[in-house]
């Protein structure tokens, strides 16, 4: 047999192309023995043999038709993994290139399909990968691991994250999903109704620089510890892990950043892993330097509420001009920024000339309607008939201007009305309130939503798991029952902060500003 041989070339094709001669007797599995007992075929290839036991391996991974599970419960080993020890370094790469001069030298090489039928990878393991094997065929937890080698267990989670990127380990789907009387017709697909990420809106305290007129909360609330604030950090962990889902932090208040335990907490919670953003106020550039020497947030919120004499009538005197100020300092430190507006009656024909003006300062500018709830109560929604019309001349504004961010769940109503592809509303889910986004208040109190009273527990009296499963937040989850029959309804549901503030009961009344009546036909749903 000849490396012209089909069979045997296209076994071993880097070996049949060194080697220019292959015995044509041997069968292919008996080759890198063959290769190891004859030197003299190997001429100045002596790595010979273990190349070919390479291109066997990859040749019977290719043709064993493995089949991978469709789903697993737990972290699993892909069933294709191969570990190989050969005699020389360089190999993996030499199988691309045959100018690659391999070394003598032991090491590992690493075969595998990343998924069914995918093509084999051949390569190095480095350290990373090595450990994310040993701990899920030891099955050892991330946190006794991170204890063991000194680290913080986000950085093994990262490790096994990786690993699963790369397809070494199968890892389980995610078990937040909506109910399934939310899937139907084009919502139907899970990955519109899986969640992915979950977010904890934390208000770490009531402390706050500004006293805003719109303000929902200027309650006394007991401040929490920093055991205490662990103990949130710990559970936030222990829950995610137990739902196969990534988490998000997002810090706010009153202002995060006046908590006196702040960059502890900020540090614990990305030594976590946790995604991690702020919602605050404009700050001395001291404080964001030493948030930035931690880790750099997601991204950096604050608010303005229309222009100049508007905005600082609602936030305070020389709040607008400190904004931009401080809006130029984030950028100059490369950090996203994201405007808020609470969009009211007196507001309405600001907000687009505002954006204007944020062109360059901003990266995303969006807006909440007023939940006349708390201060709130005392300012005057924008009128209902006069918020369809404020939603059409948004959305043209938003086509040439990538700025401007579509949240409010009725964006759906003109969307779906004009034909266009839908947007997935607020959190993704529509109203994602105790579905993929919960907030905790300064001392325990959870809610579905902040933006109205909404309480489903306490971190202090039990834990989150207990308190996502309970009644109260699965009632938040079902939204009110008038939109059960509507189509749009896994991507809107209206506001219930919004329903709430005007007295409407947000389990049964729909959002006061839904103007939906014959159902539209629906379009393809963005991702």
């Amino acid at each position: 047999m000849t490396a012209s041989n089909p069979s045997l070339a296209a076994i071993f094709p880097m070996s049949s192309h060194l080697a220019g001669a292959l015995p044509d007797a041997i069968p292919p599995a008996e080759l890198p023995l063959y290769l190891a007992t004859h030197p003299d075929l190997c001429g100045s290839h002596p790595y010979l043999p273990d190349l070919a036991t390479l291109e066997y391996a990859r040749h019977q991974l290719a043709h064993a038709g493995t089949t991978f599970p469709a789903m697993v419960a737990t972290r699993t080993i892909n069933p294709t993994v191969r570990i190989v020890e050969v005699d020389w370094t360089g190999l993996p790469a030499l199988l691309q290139d045959p100018d690659t001069r391999p070394e003598s030298g032991k090491t590992l090489v690493l075969l595998y399909q990343p998924a069914f039928r995918a093509p084999v990878v051949v390569t190095t393991p480095d350290s990373h990968d090595l450990l994310a094997l040993k701990l899920v065929v030891e099955n050892i937890a991330s946190r006794a691991a991170a204890t063991e080698a000194g680290v913080t267990v986000g950085r093994i989670d990262d490790i096994l994250a990786e690993a699963a990127r790369k397809g070494l380990i199968l890892t389980p789907p995610s078990s937040l999903v909506r109910d399934p009387s939310f899937l139907q017709g084009r919502f139907a697909d899970a990955d519109q109704s899986t969640v992915a990420t979950f977010a904890l809106q934390w208000h770490l305290t009531q402390a706050c620089d500004l006293h805003c007129r719109h303000c929902y909360d200027r309650s006394t609330r007991s401040q929490m510890s920093f055991p205490q604030a662990i103990r949130v950090l710990d559970q936030l962990y222990d829950f995610c892990q137990a739902h196969h889902i990534h988490a998000q932090v997002s810090f706010t208040g009153g202002n995060p950043m006046l908590y006196p335990h702040f960059y502890e907490i900020y540090q614990e919670a990305v030594d976590r892993g946790f995604l991690v953003a702020v919602l605050g106020n404009p700050m001395e550039d001291r404080y964001i330097e030493r948030m930035l020497a931690i880790r750099r947030p997601e991204f950096y919120q604050v608010s303005l509420e229309g222009l100049r004499d508007h905005n600082d009538s609602i936030r305070g005197p020389g709040h607008f001009d400190r904004t931009l100020a401080f809006l130029d300092r984030l950028r100059a430190h490369g950090l996203y920024a994201m405007v808020m507006l609470t969009l009211t009656r007196a507001n309405c024909e600001e907000v687009l000339p505002l954006t204007e003006l944020l062109r360059d300062r901003a990266d995303l500018f969006t807006f909440n309607r007023l939940a006349m709830v708390g201060e709130g109560a005392e300012l005057a929604s924008v009128e209902p008939e006069r918020f369809t019309a404020f939603l059409e001349t948004y959305l043209a504004a938003a086509a040439d201007h990538p700025l401007l961010s579509l949240k409010d769940n009725l964006f759906n109503l003109v969307l779906a009305r004009q034909g266009q592809p839908l947007i997935g509303g607020c959190t993704g889910f529509g109203c994602g309130a105790a579905f993929n986004f919960i907030s905790v208040l300064p001392d325990g109190e959870v809610h579905a939503c902040r933006k109205f009273p909404s309480p489903i527990g306490n971190l202090f009296i039990d834990s989150l798991t207990n308190i996502y499963a309970g009644e109260a937040a699965r009632r938040y989850r079902t939204g009110c029952s008038a939109c059960f029959g509507c189509e749009l309804r896994p991507v809107c549901r209206g506001c219930p902060a919004v329903a709430h503030g005007y007295g409407l009961d947000v389990f049964t009344d729909r959002d006061p500003y839904c103007c939906k009546g014959v159902a539209p036909t629906i379009s393809p749903l963005i991702t």
